[in-house]
């Protein structure tokens, strides 16, 4: 990876304010496929094209020969055959971890003690801390990934930087500093009081800037007291255009420990609800082990359950039943997301694979449509931000990504065997990763570009 503004991989800063047209297989979801069919919700244009205005958002979209005459004598980037998609949103994903890749554990709870409080302690230094945040988003933009929720380190200087350095490249972040006050090394602990101060602060200053949304952070139930979870719902209710961020019955170990510090409890899922952490706009990573009143009770709020495949299986914590999420009579809302560093790639695609294995050993077998629309419109959606990105209707920002469906000598053999747009799909969620992403666009703008040595 070239680092930050480096190399040509990276075109960081350039083309800004320019309008472009660019052309490939254009291919975005005007609806749920698993609901409306794909037929009604996929809109795709083998040779089509996406116009971007100057104020890097989408002006036109459709097939490149109905081009309106008056984009005709902007730049074009023409990627041929590759596809070009709306940018993958991450749900969920740890800044302080990029660097944990592959780090093991007994489980969970070992985890976070042997590597992860001990790498985010790292981020007290905010000089640390910017350096990192700029590694951070060029991992994203070389996989594909324009938008993310993600999880910052308790320290108020490390929210800081990541915000600062997603405004700086017009990316769709939503974050907050980690609020955390027990069960967690001295170094990494805050208090409910400060905790709150330095959410609200920061909440005042970054959210709603730019691209920028702010989410009230509680590491989990494990590490905050109850009088931290208070203050966390006193920010909610006093800013509810704000997300929550959190995790929610990851592993059995960790349910079992929540159990024994919240006896009062009727399970984990009370102990959020009990303190007003429930919502629209509560995100939930894993929900692995939920029971069936959890399941209610997050339908009933209308919070959303963040699906973390390859975390789940790399940790052991188990397989989430996205079928039994989706009973009919009490839908949760599920999103998908890498959880780096738990997660063991960067790369959506990889995500999805996983997903897809994860699906299919608890009975449920989803198209690839399906699992695009997840990782786009999907996520968009339940995060609330479909009015922003996730489509390539007009009007939204010009996050794209173009993926290459031919990019190793594995997917061109395979590809050469597509019959349809869903076959290729598939393909390159169960074989693809970072090396089939051609070139990403933040706000119209090309954020990473493949070195041209590694193009077919």
């Amino acid at each position: 990876m070239n680092g930050p503004g480096s190399g040509p991989g990276n075109d960081r800063g350039n083309d800004r304010g320019n309008g472009r047209v660019v052309r490939g297989a254009v291919l975005t979801y005007r609806d749920d496929p698993a609901v409306a069919g794909p037929r009604r919700a996929v809109r795709f244009h083998r040779r089509g094209a996406v116009v971007v205005g100057t104020d890097g958002r989408i002006a036109w979209r459709g097939p490149a020969a109905r081009l309106p005459e008056r984009f005709g004598a902007l730049p074009a980037d023409d990627h041929g055959d590759a596809l070009v998609l709306p940018g993958f949103i991450d749900a969920h994903v740890h800044f302080p971890q990029h660097r944990m890749l592959a780090a093991p554990g007994e489980d969970l709870l070992d985890w976070l003690s042997r590597f992860t409080y001990r790498e985010e302690r790292r981020y007290a230094s905010a000089g640390h801390a910017r350096a990192a945040a700029e590694v951070f988003l060029d991992r994203l933009v070389q996989h594909g990934t324009t938008a993310a929720v993600v999880f910052s380190s308790v320290h108020r200087t490390a929210a800081d930087a990541l915000f600062a350095a997603a405004e700086r490249r017009g990316h769709a972040i939503v974050s907050g500093k980690t609020m955390m006050d027990r069960n967690a090394p001295a170094a990494l602990r805050d208090d409910p009081v400060s905790g709150a101060r330095d959410s609200e602060a920061l909440l005042g200053r970054w959210h709603g800037r730019g691209r920028l949304r702010y989410a009230i952070t509680v590491r989990f139930a494990v590490t905050s007291s109850e009088a931290q979870l208070r203050a966390a719902g006193e920010l909610a209710a006093a800013h509810p255009d704000c997300h929550v961020h959190s995790h929610l019955a990851e592993s059995r170990g960790e349910t079992e420990l929540v159990r024994r510090l919240f006896p009062w409890a009727a399970d984990y899922t009370d102990v959020y609800d009990r303190f007003g952490l429930l919502g629209p706009r509560s995100v939930f990573a894993h929900g692995v082990h939920l029971s069936e009143r959890e399941c209610a009770r997050l339908h009933e709020a209308g919070s959303l359950v963040v699906h973390c495949p390859t975390a789940n299986t790399f940790l052991g914590s188990g397989l989430f039943d996205g079928g039994r999420m989706g009973r009919a009579e009490r839908p949760v809302r599920v999103g998908v997301a890498t959880d780096i560093g738990g997660g063991t790639s960067y790369s959506m695609l990889a995500t999805l694979g996983e997903a897809y294995k994860v699906a299919m050993l608890t009975g449920r077998k989803p198209t690839a449509h399906e699992l695009f629309h997840l990782a786009t419109r999907g996520n968009a959606m339940h995060l609330g931000l479909d009015d922003e990105i996730g489509t390539l209707e007009a009007g939204r920002w010009a996050d794209l990504v173009v993926l290459d469906p031919t990019a190793t000598p594995v997917l061109e053999d395979r590809n050469a065997l597509s019959e349809s747009i869903e076959d290729t799909l598939f393909a390159l969620a169960i074989l693809g990763d970072d090396r089939a992403v051609r070139a990403t666009y933040v706000a119209g703008r090309i954020a990473w570009r493949a070195p041209a040595a590694a193009r077919p």
